[in-house]
C-alpha cells in the first residue's frame, strides 16, 4: 500500500506547477480526479510534441489520474463539484486572483461543505492587484538566471528546465501532505 493510499484530491490546475504537484501525490498513493472545463481543458494540451491527437505533456503529467469534465460556472455544475469535495481531502487550484471566489470553490466556500478540506491555491502572480501571470521564464528572470547565464556565457538565456514550475510542484505536495498529517491527526 502506498502512502497516501484513500487519500482523494481534486485538481483544479492548469499546466505545470499543479499538475506536478499532483501527480507527486498520485504517484503516492492519491486518488486524484482532474476537472477540466468544457472545451479545451487544461491548457498543456496543446503543447507539441503529440502521441497521436494527444500532448506528450499531457500524458506525462496527467498519468494515473482520472477526469471529469465541469462548467464550474454552470450551478448544476457546480453542485456536482460541491458533492466531489464532501468526500475529497484535498483541492488544488492555480486561478488568476478573484477567480475561485468568482466560481465560488475557493476555500471560505469549499470548508461549509467539507470542514477538513486541505486546500492548496498555487499563485503565480507578480502583483496579485494587477492579476498578471508569471510563469517559468518569467521567474526564472527574477531570481537572476538569465542574467547569470549573461555574466557566464555573453549572452541572456534560460534554463531549459521549467525549474521554478516544477520547484513549485514539489513546495506545495510538500506543503499539502504536512496540512494533510495535521488534518488526520
Amino acid at each position: 500500500m502506498k502512502p497516501l493510499s484513500g487519500i482523494k484530491i481534486l485538481d483544479l490546475t492548469r499546466l505545470l506547477p499543479g499538475g506536478f504537484c499532483t501527480l507527486i501525490l498520485s504517484d503516492l498513493g492519491a486518488e486524484v480526479v482532474k476537472v477540466e472545463q468544457p472545451g479545451l481543458g487544461d491548457y498543456i494540451r496543446v503543447f507539441k510534441p503529440y502521441y497521436g491527437d494527444v500532448s506528450v505533456f499531457h500524458y506525462a503529467i496527467n498519468r494515473g489520474k482520472k477526469s471529469i469534465v465541469l462548467d464550474l460556472k454552470n450551478v448544476g455544475d457546480r453542485e456536482k463539484f460541491y458533492e466531489l469535495v464532501r468526500k475529497a481531502h484535498v483541492v488544488v487550484e492555480n486561478f488568476r486572483p478573484g477567480v475561485a471566489e468568482r466560481l465560488k470553490v475557493d476555500y471560505e466556500t469549499l470548508k461549509k461543505y467539507n470542514e477538513k478540506i486541505v486546500y492548496c491555491s498555487i499563485r503565480g502572480f507578480l502583483n496579485e492587484n494587477i492579476g498578471r501571470a508569471i510563469h517559468d521564464v518569467n521567474a526564472q528572470a527574477l531570481a537572476g538566471i538569465i542574467d547569470l547565464f549573461r555574466k557566464l556565457h555573453g549572452y541572456p538565456s534560460w534554463l531549459p528546465i521549467p525549474i521554478a514550475d516544477l520547484s513549485s510542484g514539489v513546495l506545495c505536495a510538500v506543503g499539502i501532505i504536512a496540512a494533510l498529517f495535521k488534518a488526520l491527526r
